[in-house]
């Protein structure tokens, strides 16, 4: 690739784009180790530079290695041109002119010297006055769908055409990685699709409440306030982190209040159901249970091969075999975004040592996180499988009722996130409808006492264990 070097936009003291990139290869392979520098990032070449516009462009060997590179490095890469040349602005990470076509995928620009980091968003690549910070590879054209996730899906389709709508807000709850966050995107780019005018507004919940916080210190709430309520569509992601922060709840409160009094459209996610959040106010609970609550479970086998073949669209046909492709669908079900990792490690693997991939390569890529993953289980699922066995509703996992059809399975659910999860007796108990520690203690040992004297109990749990262990 032709390279292009003007040095006369350069201030006094600041160094030719070579002799940067040279000092910057040095301080990402201290940074990074030298595993990865070798296998990711020395690869990298200099491209065409524009000392006028500060763009820089790095070419990988790759369009698979440009577009990792680019998830995992962009904003470090970013940073460390920066401080060596403080004109550049923009860098973009592509598929050298000879590597295999795929799209090139341009870096977020570098942040200013006053922002942090970690405070960059592809909102700054939006209009100004959209204040929207929408990530493209999030659309309802690569969300798959199963019985997992079609509520939640059908509900966000319908919330995002813009028409009269029946419920709002619209709750989306689920563990980590199962979709909550692409379904969101979703209906921002839907709905701007349909409403090119419209004014659409994501935000975690823990960036809501550091702005908040913020504008309180600056004394000028009052345009924190308007641009929120002034949004069209507001998308607010992992609700659970504004627990116990009573000032930001306050003002969630009325934030929440302004926009389904309004008649715009309110978009709210969670790892878990409203009535299984701890530390949010009831009155904001009512709230979100006012509209309409979509659970997302985790993917079953069926669901996680289709994602798989979806993601495999994009390579050559025979890249990766139907035979590597089930073997990930059956073996990798804790997320889909481990799932999808773990296709991109394979897929990693054997670009960089030139392999084939078959399933004896795919387990000796995967040897790790096989070995990691095969006790590795939420307790989310726990206490959806033991519901399913026992025919009850997920929410009386959370519920204070005391019947025994309710109670003996959530001491059986509670056993079994003691058995499979890391997790601490005081988490445990506080995923059961905020429960002490004590009461989990004597779910544990009820069990274990029935198990030694009561067979039918113990047949349960032993298929409990099968099925969760896989």
């Amino acid at each position: 690739m032709e390279q292009v070097i003007d040095a006369g936009g350069f201030g006094a003291g600041q160094l030719p784009f070579e002799a940067a990139w040279d000092g910057i290869r040095t301080s990402l392979r201290k940074s990074c180790g030298e595993r990865i520098f070798d296998g990711w990032l020395k690869p990298l070449r200099l491209g065409a530079c524009d000392a006028d516009s500060g763009e820089v462009r790095l070419a990988a060997p790759s369009a698979f290695m440009a577009t990792w590179v680019q998830n995992h490095f962009a904003e470090q890469i970013g940073a460390a041109w920066r401080a060596m040349l403080p004109s550049v602005r923009h860098v973009i990470i592509e598929a050298a002119a000879d590597a295999p076509a795929r799209a090139a995928l341009e870096a977020a620009p570098v942040a200013e010297p006053e922002v942090k980091a970690a405070e960059t968003t592809p909102a700054a690549a939006a209009p100004a006055n959209k204040g929207t910070a929408l990530d493209a590879r999030y659309s309802f054209d690569s969300f798959v769908v199963g019985k997992a996730n079609e509520l939640a899906y059908n509900a966000a389709k319908t919330l995002a055409e813009g028409g009269k709508l029946a419920f709002n807000p619209l709750f989306l709850h689920g563990g980590t990685g199962l979709g909550k966050t692409h379904l969101m995107h979703a209906i921002g780019h839907e709905y701007r699709l349909r409403h090119p005018e419209a004014h659409i507004l994501y935000m975690s919940a823990e960036k809501f409440m550091f702005e908040f916080v913020s504008a309180l210190r600056a004394k000028d709430t009052h345009s924190f306030k308007q641009r929120l309520r002034a949004a069209d569509v507001l998308l607010i992601d992992d609700v659970q982190f504004i627990a116990g922060k009573d000032s930001t709840q306050e003002e969630f409160f009325h934030t929440m209040n302004e926009l389904i009094s309004a008649g715009r459209r309110l978009v709210i996610s969670a790892d878990r159901s409203p009535q299984n959040l701890d530390g949010i106010e009831s009155r904001i609970l009512s709230r979100l249970s006012w509209g309409l609550v979509a659970d997302i479970n985790p993917a079953d086998f069926e669901l996680r091969y289709n994602i798989i073949v979806k993601k495999l669209e994009s390579l050559p046909e025979g890249t990766v075999p139907d035979e590597v492709a089930l073997f990930l669908a059956k073996r990798i079900s804790a997320s889909i975004r481990e799932l999808e990792g773990a296709l991109n490690r394979v897929i990693a693997f054997a670009t960089l040592n030139n392999r084939a991939i078959d399933l004896d390569f795919a387990q000796e890529a995967l040897a790790e996180q096989l070995r990691a993953s095969q006790r590795r289980v939420s307790i989310d699922e726990i206490q959806r499988k033991v519901c399913e066995h026992f025919r009850i509703r997920q929410t009386e996992m959370g519920s204070a009722r005391r019947a025994r059809e309710v109670a003996r399975p959530r001491q059986i659910a509670m056993y079994l996130a003691k058995q499979l999860t890391q997790r601490s007796l005081p988490e445990i108990g506080r995923r059961f409808g905020g429960r002490d520690h004590t009461t989990v203690i004597h779910a544990v040992r009820t069990i274990e006492a029935l198990r030694v004297k009561d067979a039918e109990i113990d047949a349960d749990v032993r298929l409990l264990l099968r099925q969760l262990e896989g």
